[in-house]
């Protein structure tokens, strides 16, 4: 069991992951798109956009120093367990919460705005879904792990997650895991397995280009009184 949760379906979400991609890519290039809402609303989505892109790009940069980069790197620097944690805690936890706003104050958007709720399709509650699941059991984990002398995980997680990209399976590695980061990861499995048929997609679109951009401003080409007069 421990084989197949964590040396064979991290594959198959792997596979899922960049397969649903490249046919995404080749059959929907048209549906590509973050099928922008702003010119239906423009208040809450400035604010709630920002607060959950800039949030997970933060929360993205902290998972790859957490788990991507060996924890030997940190000892040879002189960077003790106390001192990553902390500064984890610190930059982590208010990114994750920035994120968590932003994607509430996102949801309510389309819930309490009746044309925005017209034109949400499946795979948007879907997204909607998945990506708060992944966050609300982050935050779980990262809450129930505050103290410093408590699970390390990178040299649990982080080495079996670096296993996987060389084909080194240590399933072994996740036994002693607690169960809100197994949670936790396997929310993220199901986001990735929905990602390509969402409009999350967009992602790999230029997506910092897209933070800093300008918002849409929608005009008349004619003045009003001028379409009145000319009678259209």
């Amino acid at each position: 069991m421990e084989l197949l949760l964590w040396g064979i379906l991290p594959y198959i979400v792997l596979t899922i992951f960049i397969g649903g991609h490249i046919y995404r890519y080749q059959k929907d290039q048209f549906g590509w798109t973050t099928k922008s809402s702003e010119f239906l609303e423009k208040k809450r989505l400035r604010v709630g956009s920002l607060l959950f892109h800039w949030g997970i790009i933060f929360v993205f940069g902290g998972h790859i120093f957490g788990l991507i980069i060996p924890i030997g790197l940190y000892n040879a620097l002189g960077i003790t367990e106390h001192m990553y944690h902390t500064v984890a805690i610190i930059l982590g936890f208010p990114a994750g919460i920035a994120a968590f706003i932003g994607i509430v104050l996102l949801t309510y958007r389309r819930i309490s705005i009746k044309r925005m709720k017209a034109t949400t399709s499946p795979s948007d509650w879907v997204s909607l879904i998945f990506i708060l699941l992944a966050i609300i059991t982050g935050l779980i984990a990262t809450s129930f792990n505050v103290d410093s002398h408590g699970f390390d995980y990178r040299t649990t997680i982080a080495p079996w997650l670096r296993g996987l990209f060389i084909f080194n399976i240590q399933p072994e590695l996740m036994a002693s895991v607690p169960i809100w980061f197994k949670i936790h990861i396997y929310c993220t499995f199901a986001l990735y397995v929905v990602w390509p048929f969402t409009r999350l997609v967009h992602a790999f679109s230029f997506p910092i280009r897209y933070l800093s951009r300008n918002y849409v401003i929608y005009k008349r080409r004619v003045p009003r009184k001028a379409t009145e007069e000319s009678g259209f």
